[in-house]
């Protein structure tokens, strides 16, 4: 009876998924059951809910159709136009549902409101058609493997919903596939390193596919490694058990042989995504595999018959209805090598007549990597664009194939957005960039750093602190006496004792479990350090208690207070004695056969096993370098030790393999790295989250247009730290931001000069500003701090006389902010108050500035070069954002009191940059030995009616040396 019960409700979402929400629940349920005996009804329903397992599959499908519908776009015609994820929203389903107060009130309860974030979409203007129709009527691999998601893989329903927004808006910009004239859309999605790219460009193929496309290219990186296991995601996530045997009588062993994964333990626990049957067998379009799990892409002796694509109506166009929703579809995963795309290109051109008529995706994974023409232009022979290889093969296919979309993936965009938007064989996203959200659970760069802290550094402890939970910062000059590497290796071996009794504790089993060690890109250099670790494994008694000693002294004073601090509910043994059971399993399953070492690189002199995550369960030390840098992901990493500099951010970034979803084991997770590593790892992090809020700020529609097209992307990229480009510089395209409207939104220059007549120039410059600012006050913040500070007002034309009279390291750099400062009227602002924060302890250096004072001086360090990082402090913006309106009052007094209309805020910080031996004793300071910074907030209101915020030129190759000026505020 309960299994009918629970097949009739699963019965009753399909449907409504399908035919709209019109029926409701229980109608659709009985409708679906056709037994009198089953009831159908609330009671019913709330009883089965009551009693059932969270596994439970109707709970879990009920859960993620509730998220779907929650999630719906607001021009979808049932949502009554209630705001996604609000409960006016939910209202309106469960209205819809049919379900009483006490249904509602337990779905409620259970199935809670998720809230998912947008992506951030920055597009030119596209003709709609994927409709809600369309997804509704062509959803046969986007509802398998949203499934799949959900009850193979786990994840939550909110994560699944969110998926489904993500991936809708790269699908509804492609071009539609039926569409008569054939339309090129070039995009790129920007996610995070290790963050579920391939989950959102699966799901983009599922849908692509369900709508119509039926050649799909994916490209991936430039190894095998990557290729393969991109091509394995696919096939157990996409094609299907059923597309993978086609037919296969797997008792014949002969036949059984073309199937890649018969032993795979995914294989035979049956993990691969099912379809029921072959999908051509119920009227949908098979997926017929052009690569497969061992094999790239290779010539075809049967190349037409291979990629030709069968017509029912002869007369009739491939794209047309009648054809293109009767045909199959091909995937090919080929990884960016010349050779390979050149065998693609040449099997092409055998049906060359056909090929405008066949809708095509080209998905591009890691598409800043060999994408880009890297060739330089002052080569380049007259009117004749040069290409590098790769670069060339793309561009020809994208000829070749006029009804190609071209999607590009890369967690670091900045090589992308710097290609010449005037090419047009080229890859440059003219049609839309997307930004994905950060998903639940993922650990990031910003997890490892203190960006945002109230707190100062004597403050932080392992439980407020990234830094000091999860980085030990190793020696800059190397490790001499291998110590840094042991204690390493003590936190891995330490935290796989952990996991083996977390998982005799009840939690699952922990497949993977994995330290990386990367100091070198050479395989020589890989070598030897495996011959290092494999002596030190041998050396340092993990096989005995001499070994205890040392273990426990690391236990008790780093893995067992950060696991305390921030392991949530998740089990730790209270004591390094009530480890030590869990030691000897933890050592064997790392040191299995003798040996604890992967090397994974292309050197095949050394004897090693494969890295294989997908058929064995890898507990080991990896040491690799190009290999495991970009795109592959390092299942179960637990502990990095990482030394490998580089000078370009996206390059550095992409070695982050610490980055990723660490359930059940985030506050184990270590880094080792050097500090100058650190600090560079932070210079991105700013980057990069510069780049995103920029792009957040730019999405909003104005008068229902954009504000900004992908061709105006680049003089959004930032560059916090002058010796870390953001890309190679022959993959960076010139483009200059003129000026830059920013109200309500914090103003912070770092570029402030190093020489010391510049210094006391600029010093001497804000005397009236130090005049200004008088009186003392005391300001609380959201934590209930508090800090002193002297304030005081200057009118507008005042402080912009001062800040036009400034010298900077690059004269452009305050530039785009002051050009829009000059232009404010007095309707908008009138003036400014001045703040000098002040420490709250007396004893901190203090000084007088050009006879004014004492004001309290604040340490600042540039960052390798004459950029300074952040100035403020989170606590100092607080006061700055209420009195200039962007925030509503916190119940601070003073800041309340010296709120206004038309007044903005600026945070003043007299800067020095080495410590004061005796910093009581400091009265005069001379002008050219302090840095005078400051942190601007213009009020809310100063933008004006047109809500432009930018203006800028960029240069265009077609146009020779002229540069396009693009007038925003026209």
């Amino acid at each position: 009876m309960t299994e009918t019960f629970r097949k009739a409700y699963r019965g009753a979402l399909d449907m409504l998924k399908t035919a709209g929400l019109e029926r409701g629940l229980h109608d659709a349920a009985a409708f679906i059951c056709n037994d009198p005996s089953v009831t159908c009804d609330d009671a019913a329903l709330r009883t089965y809910l009551s009693d059932a397992h969270p596994d439970d599959v109707l709970s879990k499908e009920l859960h993620l159709r509730l998220a779907t519908w929650d999630n719906a776009a607001e021009t979808e015609p049932w949502t009554m136009g209630t705001k996604a994820n609000s409960e006016e929203r939910r209202a309106e389903v469960m209205r819809r549902l049919k379900v009483d107060d006490q249904t509602a009130a337990l779905f409620r309860e259970r199935f809670p409101i998720a809230g998912v974030e947008e992506p951030i979409t920055i597009a030119d203007q596209w003709e709609p058609w994927y409709t809600d129709t369309v997804r509704q009527e062509r959803n046969f691999y986007w509802d398998h493997y949203s499934r799949f998601l959900n009850e193979k893989r786990g994840w939550a329903p909110e994560a699944v919903a969110a998926l489904d927004v993500a991936t809708d808006r790269v699908v509804e910009r492609l071009s539609d596939p039926t569409r008569e004239d054939a339309y090129q859309a070039k995009g790129l999605v920007v996610g995070y390193v290790q963050s579920g790219k391939t989950a959102n460009f699966t799901g983009v193929l599922a849908k692509a596919i369900d709508a119509g496309y039926r050649l799909v290219i994916v490209l991936t990186g430039t190894t095998d490694l990557l290729r393969a296991q991109t091509q394995r995601r696919l096939d157990m996530e996409l094609v299907g058990r059923e597309n993978l045997l086609r037919g296969i009588d797997l008792t014949d062993s002969e036949a059984a042989e073309s199937v890649d994964y018969l032993d795979s333990p995914d294989w035979i626990e049956e993990r691969f995504v099912q379809h029921g049957a072959r999908p051509s067998d119920a009227g949908f379009p098979d997926i017929h595999r052009l690569t497969t799990h061992r094999f790239d892409y290779k010539s075809l002796r049967q190349g037409i018959a291979a990629l030709d694509f069968e017509k029912r109506e002869r007369n009739r166009s491939f794209f047309h209805p009648e054809n293109l929703f009767f045909s199959d579809a091909r995937l090919l995963v080929v990884k960016k090598n010349a050779t390979v795309l050149g065998k693609l290109a040449k099997d092409l051109n055998k049906i060359t007549a056909r090929l405008g008529e066949i809708p095509t995706l080209i998905v591009d994974d890691e598409s800043d990597q060999a994408s880009i023409n890297t060739s330089n232009p002052k080569k380049w022979k007259e009117d004749q664009v040069e290409r590098t290889a790769i670069n060339r093969l793309i561009s020809q296919l994208l000829v070749m194939l006029p009804r190609a979309q071209y999607v590009g993936y890369t967690a670091t965009p900045f090589a992308n957005v710097f290609i010449d938007p005037s090419d047009a064989e080229d890859i440059f996203p003219k049609d839309f960039l997307i930004s994905l959200s950060r998903t639940p659970g993922y650990m990031g760069a910003s997890d490892f750093h203190d960006l945002d802290s109230d707190l100062e550094p004597s403050q932080r402890t392992v439980a407020n602190s990234k830094e000091k939970a999860h980085v030990r910062i190793l020696d800059e000059g190397g490790d001499e006496g291998d110590g840094e590497l042991i204690e390493a290796m003590d936190a891995y071996v330490l935290a796989g004792a952990v996991k083996v009794y977390r998982e005799r504790q009840g939690l699952p089993p922990y497949m993977h479990h994995t330290m990386l060690i990367h100091e070198a890109m050479k395989k020589n250099v890989h070598r030897d350090q495996a011959e290092k670790v494999q002596d030190l494994w041998k050396t340092q008694g993990y096989f005995s208690t001499a070994s205890h000693e040392r273990l426990r002294a690391l236990y008790e004073k780093d893995v067992l207070p950060v696991s305390q601090a921030i392991g949530s509910d998740l089990p730790i043994p209270a004591t390094f004695d009530d480890l030590v059971p869990h030691l000897g399993e933890a050592v064997s399953r790392i040191g299995r056969m003798g040996n604890p070492v992967i090397v994974v690189n292309s050197d095949k002199d050394i004897e090693q096993e494969e890295l294989d995550f997908d058929r064995n369960k890898v507990w080991r030390i990896l040491i690799g370098g190009n290999k495991l840098a970009r795109g592959f992901t390092v299942e179960g990493l637990t502990v990095s030790y990482y030394r490998r500099l580089t000078k370009q951010a996206d390059t550095l970034m992409q070695m982050g393999r610490w980055f990723g979803y660490r359930k059940g084991f985030k506050d184990l997770v270590r880094l080792y790295i050097t500090r100058e590593l650190y600090e560079a790892f932070e210079a991105i992090v700013l980057d990069e989250e510069h780049f995103r809020s920029e792009l957040r700020r730019y999405a909003e529609l104005v008068e229902g247009r954009p504000q900004v097209t992908p061709k105006q992307i680049p003089p959004l990229v930032a560059q916090h730290l002058p010796w870390l480009k953001p890309t190679t510089a022959n993959k960076m395209y010139n483009a200059v931001l003129t000026e830059r409207c920013s109200p309500g939104v914090g103003i912070e220059p770092t570029g402030h000069p190093d020489k010391p007549e510049l210094i006391h120039a600029n010093t001497m410059s804000f005397l009236p500003i130090l005049q200004a600012a008088q009186e003392k006050v005391e300001f609380r913040t959201t934590t209930g701090t508090k800090f002193p500070a002297f304030v005081g007002t200057v009118d507008h034309p005042a402080l912009l006389d001062v800040l036009e009279s400034l010298k900077w390291v690059n004269p452009e750099h305050f530039e785009p902010d002051l050009a829009w400062l000059r232009k404010l009227r007095p309707d908008q602002i009138e003036d400014w108050m001045v703040i000098l924060p002040q420490h709250i302890r007396a004893k901190e250096a203090h000084g007088r500035l050009v006879g004014n004072g004492p004001f309290s001086l604040h340490m600042r360090k540039r960052r390798r070069g004459p950029y300074f990082g952040a100035i403020s402090t989170p606590r100092h913006r607080t006061p700055a954002k209420r009195i200039a309106g962007v925030e509503g009052s916190i119940g601070d007094p003073a800041a309340d009191a010296l709120a206004r209309d038309r007044r903005g805020a600026i945070l003043l910080y007299p800067l020095i940059e080495e410590d004061l031996k005796n910093p009581e004793s400091v009265e005069e300071i001379e002008p050219g030995n302090v840095v005078m910074a400051f942190h601007l907030v213009a009020p809310k209101g100063s933008q004006g009616t047109n809500r432009r915020l930018l203006t800028f030129t960029t240069k265009d190759s077609s146009k020779g040396d002229a540069v396009i000026i693009d007038l925003l505020q026209k």
